[in-house]
């Protein structure tokens, strides 16, 4: 029997971005609807680079990018209507309240008002947000503005689901609440595309986990199949990570 293609939710091909020196380096990647995939790397790797020209806030140099078969550079909005975007330093107005500002979100993306406010309680209430729906984010912390933000990233019902660090900052609580909502959105069918300096966390919650270091995607699997790549069989994800690094460096 022949088993059915994975649908594809992303595809990056020959993706490339330079400032004073390259960003992004001919970099390949696949990532497959319903699956969760975490992308690690030092600091300077260029993860956020890639994912701001997957969303398109950065025109690439060269290269391909397909968000659920369409070329996104070619048709910018259609791929917008179908991503989530969330930054590790969200903006949100403060003088809205979380309800008021998930209406403004829906509007933009003219969803219907009924349906607007059943998606805006939803969010509210999966998040935890709902006894504080109704005041102004002003005095929000940084943990409940980040849910703010995730619920205005969600209220289009995307079927893929982009952050770059979105648990940096965040309380045990508020994490875990974060972690509930995109594994929820997984198991639904969506996909989520994360970036995080916290490796436990691709550790525990990745089907897959990329290593990119120097704009390049240097490793890429489960972390049961990156151990193997380095000999290493029950080594965490962060010894696994050093030493693939480690070796890229020597490599260089």
């Amino acid at each position: 029997m022949i088993p059915t293609p994975r649908p594809v939710a992303l595809a990056l091909r020959g993706l490339s971005k330079s400032f004073d020196r390259p960003a992004v380096e001919a970099l390949d990647l696949t990532i497959y609807g319903g699956e969760f995939y975490a992308l690690v790397g030092p600091n300077g790797a260029g993860k956020t680079t890639t994912l701001r020209m997957v969303v398109g806030l950065l025109r690439p140099d060269a290269g391909l990018i397909r968000v659920d078969g369409m070329d996104a550079l070619a048709d910018p909005v259609a791929a917008k209507q179908i991503t989530a975007w969330l930054s590790d330093e969200p903006m949100i107005y403060d003088k809205l309240t979380p309800y008021e500002y998930l209406e403004f979100v829906a509007g933009l993306w003219r969803i219907d008002a009924r349906t607007a406010e059943a998606r805006a309680h939803e969010l509210l209430d999966w998040l935890g947000l709902a006894p504080n729906a109704h005041e102004r984010c002003e005095g929000f912390s940084k943990g409940m503005r980040q849910k703010v933000a995730l619920a205005g990233a969600l209220v289009h019902d995307p079927k893929l689901i982009i952050l770059d660090e979105p648990l940096t900052g965040l309380d045990a609580g508020s994490a875990r609440q974060v972690k509930n909502v995109l594994r929820e959105r997984v198991n639904a069918g969506g996909t989520v595309i994360m970036t995080t300096h916290i490796l436990e966390v691709a550790e525990r919650m990745a089907d897959r986990i990329g290593v990119i270091a120097g704009g390049r995607l240097i490793a890429e699997g489960t972390l049961d199949e990156l151990r193997h790549k380095t000999g290493a069989t029950a080594a965490t994800l962060e010894e696994t990570f050093l030493t693939l690094v480690a070796e890229e460096a020597r490599a260089a």
